[in-house]
């Protein structure tokens, strides 16, 4: 269960949309699995309809909003977006069984027309007593850095970039501040309660300048990866220690501190070392138009 300010949750579960099926478009043949896509509205004040290559999806869709997932083949797809005296087209490539998210928000630039990044979810297997999220910057603001708990562990992350990690199970404080700074966060620190085998998407967006600035989330579960909790640590066999020391998942007393000790140690080290703490990071590479 992911824990992020309840009236964003609200309003992100408020409308679930399942899209109807587009004539050759939208629904798989037997030889290939559908792409699942996720279509969230990050643009304050706005009310949007949505139409995927033609055909309404959803309209009256409003800041928060989580639509879909929508079932589409393998291939290009069109996304438009219109309303408000806007309309937004933007093209989508998605392959067989992958599931992605697309997004429209606002650019960095105070002023500037809504934009659409997609971001692919990673649903691949995970190890055992671990979450994996990924947070986007989507936001009306220069690049950010991301403290987890108090530590940097994501740098320098620009509107439309993403970053993603697994984490241990838990609750973890996470706050969103000016990349290079150690002043007021614009965003948090905010409480997030990760379940173990689960992937949270989350997207800041907003501005901090007029009180819009929020998160839109969504979760998922995710395959085990068949690896087991360890019930030792091995120490080598250079000589330092005779021993391995036994741990047990669960348990209480210096086995069970050791544990965690060794997992926040493999966090957090590369953190203060100016390593952030991310499996990928990069700019999304999605396609957009503004009509």
């Amino acid at each position: 269960m992911l824990r992020l300010f309840p009236t964003a949750l609200a309003a992100s579960l408020a409308l679930l949309v399942v899209a109807p099926a587009a004539p050759g478009s939208a629904t798989a043949g037997p030889s290939a699995s559908p792409a699942r896509v996720t279509v969230i509205q990050a643009v304050p004040g706005a009310t949007v309809e949505i139409s995927i290559d033609g055909d309404q999806v959803a309209q009256g869709a409003e800041v928060g909003d989580v639509l879909g997932p929508f079932d589409l083949a393998p291939g290009t797809h069109d996304v438009t977006f219109s309303g408000d005296g806007m309309k937004v087209d933007s093209t989508l490539d998605v392959t067989a069984g992958a599931a992605s998210d697309v997004v429209l928000h606002l650019p960095a630039a105070v002023g500037g027309d809504p934009v659409v990044h997609s971001y692919a979810a990673p649903t691949g297997p995970i190890g055992p007593g671990k979450a994996r999220v990924l947070l986007a910057h989507t936001a009306t603001v220069a690049p950010a850095d991301v403290e987890v708990d108090g530590k940097t562990v994501f740098t320098n992350i620009a509107n439309g970039e993403f970053a993603d990690a697994d984490v241990p199970e838990g609750t973890i404080s996470v706050a969103l501040l000016p990349s290079g700074t150690t002043g007021d966060p614009i965003l948090g620190p905010l409480d997030v309660s990760l379940a173990g085998s689960t992937l949270s998407m989350i997207y800041a967006y907003g501005n901090p300048k007029d009180g819009s600035m929020n998160v839109i989330a969504h979760t998922e579960a995710l395959s085990s990866d068949g690896s087991v909790e360890p019930s030792r640590i091995d120490t080598g066999s250079a000589g330092l220690v005779r021993d391995p020391v036994s741990t047990f998942a669960g348990g209480s007393g210096s086995g069970g501190s050791l544990a965690w000790w060794a997992v926040l140690v493999a966090l957090l080290v590369p953190a203060a070392a100016g390593a952030p703490v991310v499996r990928r990071f990069r700019r999304t590479t999605s396609r957009s138009r503004l009509g």
